[in-house]
């Protein structure tokens, strides 16, 4: 977990945006994930276990398309120095822009892939040399470290140290229930909230990154 007041901040408030985003994919494809992959994987195995084809294509494809986004989040910040989270969130704003676009003018397809592409890629803003320190669109193991940590503090560890973790999938979860309203009540529109939520993000660490 990141270890500054504002990058908990930050990864809070992404968790939250990949769990409102994931609220709404998951009403809209019927039971598939934009961000959480984990689950897709068991969907995909289930789906092959039945024979259901079609589905499994599809689900293939939203992995496929989030490996892809992780991977050019992975280029922007080695390539991007001090002022890689600045570009990353540049690019997850304007990939959510135009998934809101696209579900305006009646693309769902292309909607649902470019957020599903935002979420991969969301996960390099806290990557180190390669290798992502913190996954943002899932929180199994944020959910690990919570019961790991809190054993520890039982014994001789730090008493409060899983306490950011437990924020992590506190974000997520709620994001995820205030996304799910909002489909509810607009469907895929409610990417705009999201797109505006990820601009606003990056004014956030625009002014702040070096």
């Amino acid at each position: 977990m990141p270890d500054s007041r504002r990058n908990i901040a930050l990864a809070c408030a992404l968790s939250g945006l990949a769990g409102y985003l994931d609220g709404v994919g998951y009403l809209h494809l019927g039971g598939l994930f934009v961000s959480f992959m984990s689950g897709n994987s068991t969907r995909l195995g289930v789906d092959i276990a039945k024979a259901s084809w079609f589905a499994a294509a599809q689900t293939i494809g939203v992995i496929v398309t989030f490996v892809i986004g992780a991977a050019a989040g992975s280029l922007i910040a080695l390539g991007r120095g001090g002022r890689r989270q600045t570009w990353l969130m540049l690019t997850e704003s304007l990939l959510l822009i135009g998934a809101a676009l696209a579900s305006t003018f009646g693309w769902p397809v292309v909607a649902v892939g470019a957020i599903v592409f935002a979420m991969g890629l969301e996960n390099s803003v806290f990557e180190v040399r390669g290798n992502a320190a913190l996954g943002l669109t899932y929180v199994t193991g944020a959910l690990v470290k919570v019961g790991q940590l809190l054993g520890a503090a039982l014994t001789s560890g730090a008493r409060w140290d899983w306490l950011p973790n437990l924020m992590l999938w506190a974000a997520l979860v709620s994001g995820s229930t205030v996304g799910a309203l909002a489909y509810l009540h607009l469907s895929l529109s409610a990417v705009w909230f999201a797109a505006g939520a990820a601009v606003i993000l990056t004014a956030f660490v625009a002014m702040r990154d070096k």
